[in-house]
């Protein structure tokens, strides 16, 4: 019988890719990242689990020199070189009309869109709930695919929201660096909790 490929644990090396070895980068080679790879980045992350399959997560990757002229001035200051000089930013905001599309993605089950817009403060729980795990999705995804990444919050989101999504019901809410990082730019990694810290077995 032949073992299904899900129930095995992946390799030291992938698991090192991913989490063990996996840094935040604030320095880029200067290497573009074609856009074959944002697609397969799209739809592995696409793949992840979300309530009911909403799917709220709404990305721009940044790559032209007018769509970064667009984002710099919407930047923290210690952010803004690094985003620069990044070969793609992903911009990811969520949707706050995702409900609307449940007729597609959970179809069988018609009632799915009471579930979430019974009000703006449900509407907007589920909303960024489920985007921030689609951006750990994106992340886990580009570095499958050998990116490295630079997640961070420190921009004027009001500000990108309306350079990028003016005039639909998404909001800006992470950005994150994209490309092949220069290790000169990774500083020491901080501490982690042990499991007693932060687990418990009930």
């Amino acid at each position: 019988m032949i073992e299904p490929s899900s129930s095995r644990p992946l390799s030291d090396a992938a698991l090192d890719r991913l989490f063990r070895e996996a840094r935040t980068h604030n320095a880029w080679r200067d290497e573009p990242v074609p856009e074959t790879t944002l697609r397969a980045l799209a739809d592995l992350m696409k793949m992840g689990p979300t309530s009911a399959n909403c799917c709220p997560a709404r990305v721009v990757f940044v790559v032209s020199r007018q769509a970064k002229a667009r984002l710099e001035p919407h930047l923290s200051a210690g952010n803004r070189a690094k985003t620069m000089a990044a070969p793609v930013t992903a911009i990811v905001g969520y949707d706050m009309r995702f409900y609307e599309k449940l007729d597609r993605l959970f179809p069988h089950e018609p009632e799915a869109p009471s579930w979430f817009n019974s009000s703006q403060e449900k509407i907007r729980a589920n909303a960024t709930r489920n985007g921030a795990l689609q951006v750990a999705y994106l992340i886990l995804a580009a570095r499958s695919l050998g990116l490295d990444c630079g997640p961070m919050t420190g921009f004027d989101a009001p500000g990108v929201t309306k350079a990028f999504f003016e005039g639909t019901a998404v909001e800006a809410d992470v950005l994150v660096n994209l490309g092949h990082g220069d290790p000169s730019g990774v500083k020491p990694r901080l501490p982690r909790f042990s499991f007693e810290e932060f687990c418990a077995i009930a």
